[in-house]
């Protein structure tokens, strides 16, 4: 009897090994596959970030130069005032002299159409 008591313990010792091995091995499947599935994320991100670098690139090519234009334009613009008013500052001084003496210096002639009355 005694042996096949312990032939029973054996064998229950074999099954409850035999389930922690497979407890064991569910859990090892489980974190492989939590593992694939972040890796599988991680993966479609680079891919997505890869793909929207190359649609941003391909759309500054083709809008880029409706940018470039009004760029341009501003620069120019901004080229236009900043010329202006230099010229407006270098010249301001001349100008207002020139103004000045001809307001100023008055020459009192008789004009040629004035008859005497002489």
């Amino acid at each position: 009897m005694t042996s096949q008591s312990q032939g029973i313990q054996q064998l229950l010792q074999a099954e409850k090994r035999a389930k922690d091995k497979l407890e064991e091995a569910k859990k090892r499947k489980g974190k492989r596959l939590k593992q694939a599935k972040e890796e599988a994320i991680a993966e479609i991100d680079h891919y997505r970030l890869q793909r929207e670098k190359e649609f941003r690139s391909k759309q500054t090519n083709v809008m880029g130069s409706q940018g470039n234009v009004s760029a341009k334009i501003e620069e120019q613009t901004t080229e236009t005032i900043r010329h202006l008013t230099s010229s407006y500052h270098k010249n301001m001084e001349i100008m207002m002299r020139k103004l000045l003496n001809t307001i100023c210096d008055i020459n009192p002639e008789v004009h040629q159409n004035f008859k005497h009355a002489i």
